[in-house]
């Protein structure tokens, strides 16, 4: 965070508020970003500010572009949520979402309802997986190059900062989506 901070040439005392991205995604990634976040917000009396992780993707994915605009195109960040599963939501070209937050298991059969009409380009470490049981439909785009990056958040920040739409500091947590199960230690000799 230090090195972000004097990479922008501004103190942190100057900032307005601390955006963080509140999930879905990795259950660690997520209590740790949060946790840091929270961290900042109360020690320097600034307000939280908590932004949908696959809305900013969708908003990078919609400004990335795409070449083909004679069809409707939809676009499906995804993060990978293990196994043949992921975290998704579809947006529209202006990063709207028109169908909520899942999780989803991929099969071939997965986001029909959509790729009947529309082209659908589908981004993020969980798009990577599911490509081979997706790719045979011709209305299935795949951006092999988009990398998640926070600064897909700025403009949802900076949106609801100037609406004053902050998080509760002492009740704001991560939306997981999904609950954690921790799974049994493999290391050797811990039981």
């Amino acid at each position: 965070m230090d090195e972000v901070i004097k990479t922008a040439g501004v103190a942190i005392s100057e900032l307005d508020a601390i955006a963080v991205s509140q999930g879905p995604g990795s259950y660690t990634g997520l209590r740790i970003g949060v946790a840091a976040a929270k961290g900042l917000c109360y020690a320097l009396d600034k307000p939280l500010i908590g932004v949908n992780t696959l809305q900013a993707m969708a908003l990078g994915m919609v400004h990335k572009g795409q070449a083909d605009r004679t069809v409707k195109i939809l676009f499906c960040p995804m993060i990978d949520a293990r196994r043949m599963e992921v975290y998704c939501a579809i947006f529209d070209e202006k990063g709207k979402e028109i169908r909520e937050t899942r999780a989803e298991i991929i099969d071939e059969n997965s986001f029909m309802e959509y790729l009947g009409k529309n082209r659908v380009v589908f981004a993020g470490d969980g798009a990577l997986k599911c490509r081979p049981l997706l790719e045979r439909n011709p209305n299935v785009i795949f951006s092999e190059d988009f990398q998640a990056s926070a600064k897909f958040m700025i403009s949802l920040s900076e949106e609801k900062f100037s609406q004053e739409k902050f998080e509760d500091l002492a009740y704001f947590e991560p939306y997981y989506l999904k609950d954690f199960i921790a799974g049994k230690p493999r290391v050797k000799g811990l039981k």
